[in-house]
């Protein structure tokens, strides 16, 4: 295994150990930030995409944020990433963190948000894979990346 996967795996490792521990927690005791945001994705994780969705037979991605952010934060924000694009305070990459949403132009003019993990993983509802966690670091992501948002009230 080279270097890069052994990483990978590691980190991989960290973050499901991680969910597993949180897992045992009850809801109303978590009020960790991250916490609570891995709570939201074990009750959405690999619930389908669904374009226009907001339930657990299919998601769409702005949907997802929506609703997790709701869940996890109390927070109100607008229903399409359109909307959310212009929400909260735009912030560099390098300020970016957990909770955070996180813009990708995945089309000429489409447009894809996720949610902002510890380290460089992010959750989102995957066109391919429903709701999921991916790395801002694959090359599909980092090349489409093109804004941060920091919601208020959190």
């Amino acid at each position: 295994m080279d270097i890069w996967n052994q990483r990978n795996f590691t980190l991989y490792c960290v973050f499901w150990s991680i969910l597993l521990l949180v897992s045992c927690s009850s809801p109303r005791s978590i009020t960790n930030p991250e916490e609570r945001l891995i709570q939201e994705f074990q009750k959405w994780e690999g619930t389908p995409y669904r374009l226009g969705g907001s339930s657990s037979n299919g998601v769409d991605c702005s949907a997802f944020v929506r609703l997790v952010m709701r869940d996890a934060f109390g927070l109100t924000i607008p229903g399409t990433t359109r909307e959310q694009l212009e929400f909260g305070n735009r912030v560099p990459l390098r300020s970016s963190r957990l909770g955070d949403l996180v813009f990708f132009q995945t089309g000429r003019t489409t447009y894809h948000v996720g949610i902002l993990m510890r380290g460089d993983f992010f959750m989102h509802a995957s066109t391919s894979r429903g709701v999921t966690i991916d790395r801002l670091r694959d090359p599909y992501w980092q090349d489409r990346i093109i804004q941060i948002r920091r919601v208020t009230g959190r």
